[in-house]
This record gives C-alpha cells, sequence and structure tokens, in this order.
C-alpha cells in the first residue's frame, strides 16, 4: 500500500498540528488478530491455539505475539502515550495483563468482559490512567437468534480531568457464510450501537462519541449521529486489511458532531508492518499466521490512529 509522496508530506504537516498541541489525545484502534494465552479454556474453543492443537501455539510464540503489538502501540505513541487503545480478537484478561505490563510506561489499565464468542475472542479497551478515567462500563449483548457472537464494549471516561468521552468498541459478526447472507447479523449489531449511541445523545446532544473497531464492511455514514472517518481515506486507495489482493476499510471509526472538526485520521502502515505480496503484488500486512503456517508477524489488520483536538 504505497501512496505518492506528496500525500504523505500532506497528511504528516496537518498531524503535526495536533502532535503537537498540547490539548490532544491519541486513540488507537488495532485488530490484533488471534491474541490467545497458550492455556486451555474448557469453556471456549480454542484447541487450536494450544501448544498441542493445529497453531502450536507455544509459550514462545505468545510471548512474541506480545512483544509485537507492544511494538506498534510504542511506535504510534511516540513519547505521548496513547489515551486509549481499542482492540480486537483478544482471548482474555490473562492476555491484556501481559501486554500491559510490556506497556507499564504508559500506566495503562483495561476494561474487558467475557462474552459469548464461540472461540472466546472479544474486545477490549486499553486507557492511560494518568490521562484517563473511566467513570461506567459495560458489556452491550448482541443477539443472533442461536448465533452466538461478541459483545459491544461501552465505556464512559473523564479524559485529561474535563472532558467526558464515550467510548464504543467493536467487532462486528464476519461474512463467513457470505457477505449478503450475513449482512443482518452486522446490521443487527449495529442496531445495539445506534441504540447506545440515541441514549447518550438523548441526554447530552453535544457529547463527545467514539465508536471504533473492526465493522467487517466497507465504510459508511450509517449511524446517526455519528462520522464515519474512513470514507474519505477509502477513497483514495487506503485500507486496513488486504484479500484477495485488495485492500479495504474494515477496520473503522466513527465521531459525533461535537468531535468531527476536531479530528485528523490515518492508518498506521510503516514498512516493517508489511510484507510483499507475491501473489497479488504490492504489500500486504504481515499476519502471525498464514493458514497454520507460522510467520512472525503482527496481524492481519492495519492499526487506525485518531487524533483528537480537546
Amino acid at each position: 500500500m504505497r501512496f505518492p509522496r506528496l500525500i504523505w508530506i500532506i497528511l504528516f504537516s496537518i498531524e503535526c498540528g495536533f502532535l503537537f498541541a498540547q490539548d490532544s489525545l491519541t486513540i488507537i484502534s488495532y485488530n490484533v488478530e488471534n491474541l490467545f494465552d497458550c492455556e486451555h479454556d474448557s469453556l471456549k474453543n480454542d484447541s487450536s491455539f494450544l501448544p498441542d492443537g493445529m497453531h502450536h501455539w507455544t509459550y514462545h510464540r505468545y510471548q512474541t505475539k506480545l512483544d509485537r503489538i507492544a511494538q506498534v502501540i510504542v511506535n504510534i505513541s511516540g513519547w505521548e502515550s496513547a489515551a486509549l487503545v481499542g482492540l480486537c480478537e483478544v482471548e482474555n484478561k490473562y492476555c491484556l495483563k501481559d501486554l500491559c505490563y510490556r506497556l507499564r510506561r504508559f500506566h495503562y489499565k483495561y476494561v474487558h468482559y467475557e462474552s459469548a464468542d464461540e472461540r472466546g475472542i472479544d474486545v477490549a479497551l486499553l486507557y492511560d490512567s494518568t490521562k484517563v478515567q473511566v467513570l461506567n462500563s459495560k458489556p452491550l449483548h448482541v443477539s443472533l437468534n442461536d448465533d452466538a457472537t461478541r459483545d459491544i464494549l461501552y465505556v464512559e471516561a473523564l479524559v485529561e480531568g474535563q472532558d467526558t468521552l464515550h467510548a464504543i468498541v467493536c467487532h462486528l459478526p464476519s461474512k463467513l457464510g457470505g457477505s449478503a447472507a450475513t449482512d443482518w447479523k452486522r446490521k443487527t449489531a449495529k442496531q445495539v450501537i445506534q441504540q447506545q449511541v440515541d441514549s447518550i445523545l438523548l441526554m447530552q446532544p453535544k457529547a463527545r462519541i467514539v465508536v471504533m473497531g473492526d465493522m467487517n464492511s466497507e465504510p459508511k455514514d450509517d449511524l446517526q449521529g455519528l462520522n464515519n472517518q474512513m470514507i474519505e481515506l477509502t477513497r483514495v486507495g487506503q485500507g486496513t486489511h488486504k484479500y484477495h489482493g485488495i485492500w479495504s476499510c474494515l477496520d473503522q471509526i466513527y465521531v459525533s458532531d461535537a468531535m468531527k472538526d476536531n479530528t485528523i485520521v490515518r492508518i498506521f502502515s510503516p514498512q516493517w508492518l508489511l510484507e510483499e505480496d507475491k501473489q497479488y503484488l504490492d504489500y500486504q500486512p504481515k499476519r502471525t499466521y498464514v493458514g497454520y503456517r507460522y510467520k512472525n508477524g503482527y496481524s492481519d489488520h492495519l492499526p487506525i490512529v485518531l487524533r483528537y483536538r480537546l
């Protein structure tokens, strides 16, 4: 995924204004792709990610995966930590504790709830406890008849001691079984998000709301009261995920009207997060696995970075 030098210069110049603004914060959304520990959980279908499983998921590989994710977050953050990091595909609190330990200089804590997902992968939110005070949190359940899926995470927090921010982290149902056949599942999940957004805006019309995560669909302005920040990036050919040679922005960030004029969003895609795409040419995300073949990479998704001027 290569872009003209002029575009990079323009984006970098704009972002620098946010980066060096005293009253700004960074939010990251990242699907880390199968962050499992290597202990069996009898309540989850995690057998493939065990030392004797199909992926031969050893303690060493688990530790390396944590190092890789921490490397990405540190490189995005630089000297100043990201205030919030929304994560998709995390197995449990033990993975989050181990990740926070690697990021301990950033004082991260986490919000996470176990969900009914069959594979046991959930969403979570890391927050810098020196900048963010969590006021309230809860899981938002998505009912898909007999199909179990991931809960959506809602967190209300006080940022820098002055501004209340409502964060929603989600990983919507996949297209497994066909895009058209499973579209109702993603629409149902978005209805749950919409209900939460509506309830916030009813009480606080100028509320600061961020919805982030893997939407498993192309960007649309389909949540009332929110603005999808990825639409413009899609128009210039950028993406966070590559499938059969085609980039798409499955990972997305929405912000409320109160935030839209003070935000800038980019996809974090340094060369070391990519590898050569020998089949379809150009580059692709450097994954941990391709099938069952260990690649010692990062994820099949690229992270999104939002900078918001308070």
